[in-house]
């Protein structure tokens, strides 16, 4: 920050000045991650920490061997899970790792159990992460100021946040510092020669451990490939960017190849083989300048050489190429090609249920990033003005990670380092030119100037006065030439400008923007840490537990989640098993210790299908899957985002695989509610989910009290657990024998789980879900295709297909002979007056009486009349004023409907609060 004619204390006080923000910046970014543990304990978060946690403690208790050996029988019931092929693992060993050494070595004091290794992790990679991000922007940018800037940044910013708070342990806690410090070895790596064969190999290491941490690995080794092969199509190929690359690809594949869940993905799949072309081409270029050096050859002679080179590797790739096995490459994941398609689906109903796919809004980068969306753009040019190996990362990496994280909201994670960098480049470099403006001597900078012309007017040498008169032709024949670059208008007024600049005048204006600079960092830097610990806090509930208000203003915690969970672990066999949808499967095997149906792993598509096919079939339909493959059903209940809201997507998922769900209509609109009041399609109203939903709570709604018994209610209404009634002992136990397991090999811990016999008829109506892009799948190609573009046809024109969905609900009820029965003979006079008492005192606005005010207003009798013969309750609500819908009819003058409510039981002599009748009105 200080200039060269600042005197030494100066500097030596900026510097320490520095050190102290640093060290203040580190200390900021652990503790702004602590609110969630300050506010609600050592408390794991969520659903994906939970999974990780169980694994962490199978590790610590079983060591690494029967980790790596793990198939888990308590997920994925029936067919469990290899775990330990199945999971990235470098979460887990750095948490026992940590564990193990402050058992070791720690003071008494400083021990912790694996639950609060756990929930720290994320606070203290976070900080780790902000520190390598500051030393990526030192090596880079060569700027101190913009190093401790760039930590601050990265520290508070919400798009780091959002994956680091304390008890979220999940894998991106530790990914994103296993990110930068890959990136920052390559990067070092390319400062010379002498730093990239060690830096080469730090960086393979780093990413080893990158690639044990987070399936993110991929964009990891991507974005060094891309940048290694922009430098080679930019003719800046050379020895250190050879050795470098070669090391990071070598150690990193082998490292990554070690590792069980990637396994030979590296050379098989479609999204790693870029980076494995680089390194091939890299090779190729080097044998061609070898052998180009160690002949001799000509200079003309050169390019033809070369090409001679490019052309025989190239074919023998082809040939290597046609000699591996079909179906050695793999295809695009539905996760990647959604990055690259135009719409915002993928065509996997799965994926696109997932809030966290869909595209990110401008208002979500904002939010994200708050102000670094103004600042990291001009960092970013400013790269651009300085472009060399290093700088040029960074460009690379600005662009790739907007233009995937504009694809999928979640990826804005990846923008967190990258702004906060760019960010911080830009008020390093301001801040110190505006120190310079303010304290450095004029005097001194005058005499600098004077030196500087003196050194020019008069050579010391014959090499400076060969290079002074180099100089003087050069500008000499400048000015001879037509500057249509830079017209003589143009270049007087810079000169003018430059002129200016230097003039007293220019100093004083100088140091007036410099002190409006400093005003400014201090006003928007207390605005935007300020933001940052709002969002922290906002960040820090953990899902499994939050705060809320009671009418009367009290604060309470909400905790239904794991009182459900520990109800079940309390009260049910040890062997029992869970239906639940695949949100909360990890909870319950991590909490509730229960066997699973599906979790988030989400690895069976046809298997989470079937999962959706049983909670949104018809009540007696789903008991006939229920009682073959679970014990109890949970289900998430009290609006908001509960298992209703979700429900469309378990039908769409389950008609992806099971066509006669929903036929004909791949996105289901069918199976959903008619209006904004929550009225249920009769496709919905029939499932046994809305039925377990609304059990002695939505009037007229329960469940067949001979296929499940409701057992618990969570204190809030929150969760709703019910027994399945009549659970066939015989495929539970066909099951649980091991000799029923499809091992892959005789005596060997690699043994799938089956499903029971009686599941047969429901299985073979399956079609296992392969997306078009699959070229290795086996699958109907017709039927794909057309089920493949009607479900995109009907993302894209969602209104369309809700008017053809509604047009279909509307025949389905006039054509349900049930329905028909139902509204021919009605409820008896007994049961609308039962109705009617129910509903006498219980007066409250809902968007029941709202619609109906709004549809009575409206004069929409026949709605009315239909609306009030499917539920008839519907007749007697009161809002809170006392008054219902005789009141509005009155009130509207509309004699049809007061007839109509008359002929149901409504009275005309209610009261409202005031004491007054309909036929006041």
């Amino acid at each position: 920050m200080a200039s060269s004619s600042s005197s030494p204390l100066i500097t030596w006080s900026l510097n320490l000045l520095k050190l102290y923000l640093f060290s203040q910046f580190v200390l900021k970014a652990f503790h702004i991650r602590l609110h969630a543990i300050h506010d609600y304990g050592l408390v794991i978060h969520e659903f994906d920490p939970w999974f990780n946690y169980r694994a962490t403690e199978y590790l610590d208790v079983h060591g690494l061997d029967k980790f790596f050996h793990w198939f888990d029988y308590m997920s994925w019931y029936p067919l469990g899970r290899p775990v330990g092929t199945t999971i990235y693992p470098g979460l887990q060993i750095t948490s026992v790792a940590i564990k193990n050494f402050l058992e070791g070595y720690a003071k008494e004091g400083w021990k912790l159990s694996l639950n609060d290794v756990c929930c720290y992790v994320p606070a203290w990679f976070g900080a780790i992460a902000s520190v390598l991000t500051g030393l990526l922007t030192l090596e880079v940018t060569s700027s101190l100021t913009s190093a401790v800037f760039s930590t601050g940044i990265m520290g508070v910013v919400p798009a780091h946040l959002m994956r680091s708070i304390g008890g979220g342990y999940d894998n991106e806690s530790i990914a994103l510092t296993a990110m930068m410090l890959t990136f920052l070895f390559w990067v070092v790596s390319l400062r010379s020669t002498r730093t990239s064969a060690p830096f080469g190999i730090a960086s393979g290491l780093a990413y080893v451990y990158m690639v044990a941490a987070w399936g993110g690995y991929v964009f990891v080794l991507n974005m060094v490939g891309v940048h290694a092969g922009a430098l080679i199509l930019f003719g800046r190929f050379s020895k250190k960017l050879h050795i470098a690359y070669s090391l990071f690809y070598v150690i990193g594949t082998y490292g990554a190849i070690q590792i069980p869940v990637v396994g030979w993905t590296p050379l098989k799949s479609l999204e790693q083989l870029g980076p494995c072309g680089v390194f091939l081409g890299m090779q190729v270029i080097a044998a061609a300048e070898y052998w180009i050096k160690a002949k001799n050859v000509e200079k003309g002679q050169r390019w033809p050489m070369r090409f001679k080179f490019y052309g025989g590797s190239f074919v023998l790739l082809l040939l290597v190429i046609a000699c591996l096995p079909s179906g050695y490459f793999g295809p695009l994941s539905s996760r990647i090609r959604g990055l690259f398609v135009q719409h915002t689906r993928t065509g996997n109903p799965l994926v696109d249920s997932v809030a966290e796919h869909q595209p990110a809004s401008p208002a979500a980068y904002y939010q994200y990033l708050n102000i670094m969306c103004n600042f990291a753009p001009i960092g970013f040019l400013m790269i651009l003005a300085g472009l060399n190996d290093q700088s040029g990362f960074l460009a690379l990496y600005a662009m790739v990670t907007y233009f995937f994280s504009a694809k999928m909201v979640r990826l804005i994670i990846l923008t967190g380092p990258i702004a906060a960098i760019l960010g911080g480049y830009f008020l390093g470099y301001m801040a110190d030119w505006s120190f310079d403006q303010l304290f450095s001597s004029d005097s001194d900078a005058a005499k600098n100037a004077e030196k500087e012309e003196d050194s020019k007017e008069a050579p010391s040498t014959p090499a400076d006065k060969k290079k002074k008169a180099k100089q003087a032709a050069s500008a000499r024949k400048s000015s001879q030439k037509d500057t249509g670059l830079m017209p003589s208008e143009l270049s007087d007024l810079i000169q003018a400008a430059t002129t200016k600049y230097k003039s007293v005048e220019g100093q004083f204006m100088r140091k007036i923007f410099a002190v409006g600079f400093f005003i400014m960092l201090l006003t928007y830097g207390r605005e935007f840490v300020g933001y940052c610990d709002k969002m922290a806090v906002a960040l820090s509930n953990p899902s499994i537990m939050f705060k809320a208000q009671l009418r009367n203003g009290q604060t309470i915690i909400i905790d239904d989640y794991r009182e459900a969970y520990w109800w079940l672990r309390d009260n049910t066999p040890e062997d029992s098993r869970v239906m639940a949808w695949w949100d909360y499967g990890y909870q319950i095997t991590g909490i509730a210790n229960r066997t699973t149906i599906a979790d988030g792993n989400t690895w069976n598509h046809e298997h989470i299908a079937l999962l959706g096919r049983c909670l949104t079939s018809p009540e007696k339909e789903a008991h006939r899957v229920a009682r073959h493959l679970a014990d109890y059903v949970l289900i998430w209940a009290g609006g908001g985002g509960d298992d209703l809201a979700k429900s469309p997507h378990m039908a769409r998922i389950a008609n992806s695989v099971y066509r006669d769900v929903c036929p004909g209509d791949p996105t289901c609109r069918q199976f959903g509610f008619t209006d904004k009041y929550g009225t249920p399609t009769p496709m919905m109203e029939a499932s046994l989910l809305y039925k377990l939903h609304g059990h002695n709570q939505k009037q007229g709604v329960t469940v067949d009290p001979n296929r499940f018994r409701e057992v618990f209610t969570s204190k809030y209404g929150k969760v709703r657990i019910f027994k399945v009634l009549g659970v066939s002992e015989e495929s539970k136990a066909w099951v649980a024998d091991a000799s029923n397991r499809d091992c892959d090999v005789e005596g060997g811990w690699f043994c799938r789980g089956v499903y029971p016999p009686a599941l047969e008829t429901v299985l073979s109506k399956k079609k296992d879900f392969a997306q078009l892009e699959d070229f290795n799948a086996k699958r109907d190609e017709a039927d794909a295709e057309a089920y493949q573009k009607a479900y995109m046809e009907n993302m894209r024109d969602p209104k369309k297909a809700a008017a053809e969905a509604a047009k279909a609900s509307k025949a389905a009820k006039k054509n349900d002979p049930e329905k028909k029965k139902k509204k021919e003979q009605g409820p008896s006079k007994a049961e609308l007056e039962e109705m009617r008492d129910q509903l006498s005192d219980h007066w409250e606005d809902s968007e029941v009486t709202t619609r109906m005010w709004e549809l009575i207003n409206a004069g929409e009798t026949e709605e009315i009349s239909e609306w009030i013969a499917e539920h008839p309750q519907v007749a007697y609500v009161r809002s809170s004023d006392g008054r219902g819908p005789m009141f509005w009819a009155f009130e509207s003058k509309n004699e049809a409907v007061v007839k109509l409510l008359m002929s149901v039981g409504v009275k005309i002599n209610d009261k409202d609060k005031d004491g007054k009748t309909p036929r006041d009105m």
